[in-house]
C-alpha cells in the first residue's frame, strides 16, 4: 500500500464507523487490520471508479502501443528493465515473451475489469527471474534426470 493510506483496526470501523468513515475525506483508502483475517481496504466508490479508469486507459494505451508496429515492441522491450528491474535475469526469448503475455493479459483482464491474472502473471514471471538469477538454482532445476524410475502407482489402488 501507498503513503496515501491511512490505517486502522476493523475494530475501529464497528465501534466509531462514523469518526472512521470521516477520514475517507483525507485519505483515498482505509486500510482495516483484521485479528482473525487477511486486512481490508476501505474506499469510496468514486476512487474506485476512478482508479479502474486510469488503469484501464493505460492498458488500452500500452496495447495501442505495443500492437502499432514492429519498432514499438522493441521500445517494450528496452522499458521493461524500468519498470520490473528483475526482468534482466531473464534469457531474451524469455524476456519477449513475458512482453507480449504481459500485454495480452493486462488487455484481457481490462475486458472484464479483473487484475488477478495480472498479478498473478508477474509473480509467476518474477520467480521465473529469480531462478535464472541463481546459478545453482537454475543448473538443478534444468538438469537432466536420466533415471527412469519405471511407471508411477495409481495411488487409488491403494486405497
Amino acid at each position: 500500500m501507498g503513503s496515501d493510506n491511512t490505517a486502522v483496526n476493523f475494530s475501529d470501523l464497528v465501534n466509531r464507523n462514523k469518526q472512521t468513515l470521516a477520514r475517507l475525506k483525507e485519505s483515498p483508502r482505509l486500510v482495516l487490520h483484521r485479528r482473525d483475517g487477511e486486512d481490508l481496504v476501505l474506499t469510496t466508490a468514486a476512487r474506485d471508479e476512478q482508479d479502474r479508469t486510469v488503469v484501464s486507459a493505460a492498458t488500452r494505451m500500452l496495447s495501442a502501443m505495443a500492437r502499432r508496429e514492429p519498432g514499438s515492441m522493441e521500445l517494450l522491450l528496452d522499458i521493461l528493465p524500468d519498470a520490473f528491474p528483475w526482468v534482466r535475469f531473464l534469457p531474451e526469448p524469455d524476456l519477449h515473451t513475458f512482453a507480449v503475455e504481459l500485454v495480452d493479459t493486462m488487455r484481457a483482464a481490462d475486458s472484464v475489469a479483473n487484475s488477478a491474472s495480472v498479478a498473478q502473471l508477474l509473480t509467476a514471471w518474477q520467480h521465473t527471474a529469480e531462478i535464472h538469477s541463481d546459478p545453482e538454482l537454475l543448473a538443478a532445476l534444468t538438469r537432466s534426470h536420466d533415471t527412469d524410475h519405471g511407471p508411477v502407482p495409481d495411488p487409488r489402488e491403494d486405497a
